[in-house]
């Protein structure tokens, strides 16, 4: 079966607090310390291991080490011209860990770099460049989808995706790319847009889903979700934290047990319509596994969207 055949998608969990609980030395940070890219070619047993603790768990999808690989984002650790090495290397990585396993997949991160266009941080121009850059190193690797993720800045979203189908069209290929928002808790992305405005600017482009993840847990994500079931007619995912971010005894803590995350996923499955779920910052490979033995035998329900 195929990555769009499937009728529910499992993405693995969170990246980056999964990596702070490894063995990682000063050497495998090479002086870029906080540069989890460049695990991908330093240190990528960890990188694979870290790959294979979510497949073990149960994830089908696995998102490349690539989050912040782009020229813009690498630049802050003078890594600019690896590019097309980082992510080349992160999908092989992915790939590795996938080997002889049946009905897994990659999907080639994007995330939304360190400075938004709408901020004036960056010019579209810029951003537009950098953005088909990495892309077309992660289409040339290989990558069965593309997710533009964690997105706080409307022009940032459709500078990014006009540039993953100008790469698509351009190298005559048709893989599924997703885009994924961020909605903070007091209800819009950070530069103020609500889920209303982003399915409004978003809705000409030929995604294969949109959702939402990052900044809170699932329940502060239900009225957003809801939206999107409503008014958005394809495939909605739902990645969110584990649960909304805490500061105990000097550490971000997240609150979620696993059985609560998997119960609150499994709602907007069988009430919203949801048929992509994964997990951001803070879910473990427990978060994964207890998700997956929720999900057994759950289908999405169906949805009538009128457009």
């Amino acid at each position: 079966m195929t990555f769009i055949e499937q009728p529910l998608l499992i993405f693995d969990g969170a990246c980056g607090t999964n990596l702070q609980l490894l063995d990682i030395t000063e050497k495998d940070w090479s002086g870029c310390e906080g540069c989890n890219e460049i695990l991908n070619f330093t240190a990528p047993n960890h990188i694979i291991e870290f790959h294979q603790s979510m497949l073990d768990a149960g994830a089908m999808v696995l998102e490349t080490d690539t989050f912040g690989a782009s020229r813009v984002v690498l630049a802050e650790y003078g890594l600019q011209d690896k590019v097309t090495e980082i992510n080349t290397l992160a999908v092989e990585n992915a790939r590795q860990a996938i080997a002889g396993r049946a009905d897994k997949y990659i999907a080639g991160s994007v995330g939304p770099g360190t400075k938004l266009p709408s901020l004036g941080h960056i010019s579209v121009a810029e951003l537009a460049a950098a953005t088909r850059e990495q892309i077309e190193a992660l289409l040339e690797a290989g990558v069965d989808c593309l997710i533009v993720e964690t997105c706080q800045d409307l022009l940032q979203t459709k500078t990014a995706l006009v540039a993953a189908f100008e790469v698509l069209d351009r190298s005559n290929q048709d893989i599924p790319v997703m885009a994924s928002v961020t909605i903070e808790q007091q209800g819009t992305m950070l530069v103020g847009s609500d889920i209303a405005a982003v399915v409004a600017t978003l809705e000409p482009f030929p995604l294969f889903s949109l959702g939402l993840n990052c900044a809170t847990g699932p329940q502060d994500m239900m009225s957003h979700v809801k939206y999107l079931s409503e008014n958005w007619p394809q495939r909605i995912s739902v990645i969110p934290n584990q649960g909304l971010p805490e500061v105990v005894n000097g550490q971000t803590h997240y609150p979620l047990t696993p059985e609560d995350y998997a119960e609150q996923m499994y709602q907007f499955i069988v009430n919203q319509g949801v048929s992509i779920v994964g997990g951001c910052c803070g879910t473990s490979p427990e978060h994964i596994a207890t998700l997956t033995k929720r999900l057994v035998g759950v289908e999405p329900k169906q949805r009538e969207v009128s457009v």
